[in-house]
């Protein structure tokens, strides 16, 4: 049967508002006199604080995390070399010297303590349980890339030949590059547009990049040009209102231009298809 040993614990927190006393574990710290050994592990990514408090100041979190952690670092080297675990220091001893106690956003919780015959599995469930418990896996965002790949392949299923290249238009002072087009008289651009994005500002940025870059790119522009965008739809169905908001900023879009959403594939394909037909019948 395996020795236990005593171990103690602090935790960080970060208190958004100190009014109000709401705050989310974003640290551990753990420490087992009798090895001696210290362990630690601070939260770098902060979508889950983003969640609770939309108005984070990530850059200012980042910067008193690596704060921290710069200071854990030390004292864990002061371990080793002063051999500093003599004593009845606990885990928030040790902290207080990489944070001390002020009046910042970031707190260490009371002590917390117990037994363990395996520190490092100790660790990991106090982790689990107490700082990543609500963590949820971050979704693979799909690119633009992702959403034209079904177009490529229900062209080449429905025998749909056409060679479509890049094409620069150019205006006055302005250019954009469109990854996919031919010409049949005037050109033909298709443009995918992954709208499976983090929040909805980003998601309406994006729209009205575009609508900004090619009403520029309007101004001066020589090229008959139709503009075809293909879209996708972001994951989280809260997010829906704002796609449907960037499809209508897309249509504001000043060169001639229709907007498909993924779902209708078939009436794009289609589209395409039809264009070419119609330029091979004219060519015969």
């Amino acid at each position: 049967m395996s020795t236990k040993e005593p171990y103690s614990y602090v935790v960080l927190r970060y208190i958004h508002d100190v009014l109000t006393g709401e705050f989310v574990n974003v640290g551990l710290v753990m420490v087992v006199p009798g090895r001696p050994l210290i362990l630690t592990k601070a939260r770098k990514t902060f979508g889950r604080i983003k969640n609770v408090f939309p108005d984070l100041d990530s850059d200012s979190y980042k910067r008193a995390i690596e704060a921290i952690e710069r200071g854990m670092r030390g004292v864990e080297r002061g371990l080793k070399s002063e051999g500093l675990f003599k004593g009845d220091k606990t885990a928030g001893d040790y902290a207080r010297i990489a944070l001390p106690l002020d009046d910042s956003s970031l707190q260490w919780s009371p002590i917390g303590a117990g037994l363990t015959a395996d520190p490092q599995k100790t660790f990991d469930q106090l982790y689990q349980r107490l700082v990543a418990r609500y963590d949820r896996p971050s979704l693979r965002r799909r690119s633009d890339e992702d959403v034209w790949r079904p177009v490529e392949a229900k062209l080449k299923e429905q025998g749909v030949t056409i060679e479509l290249e890049p094409k620069r238009v150019q205006g006055s002072t302005d250019a954009v590059e469109f990854r996919h087009a031919w010409k049949n008289g005037r050109w033909h651009v298709y443009e995918p547009l992954s709208f499976d994005l983090a929040d909805a500002d980003n998601i309406k940025d994006k729209a009205r990049r575009w609508l900004g870059h090619l009403s520029a790119v309007k101004v001066g522009a020589t090229d008959d040009v139709q503009v075809h965008f293909i879209v996708g739809r972001p994951q989280s169905a809260s997010l829906v209102p704002a796609y449907r908001n960037a499809v209508e900023i897309l249509r504001q879009v000043p060169f001639d231009n229709d907007v498909f959403d993924e779902d209708q594939i078939d009436d794009f394909v289609n589209r395409i298809e039809d264009e070419v037909r119609h330029h091979e019948g004219r060519a015969q």
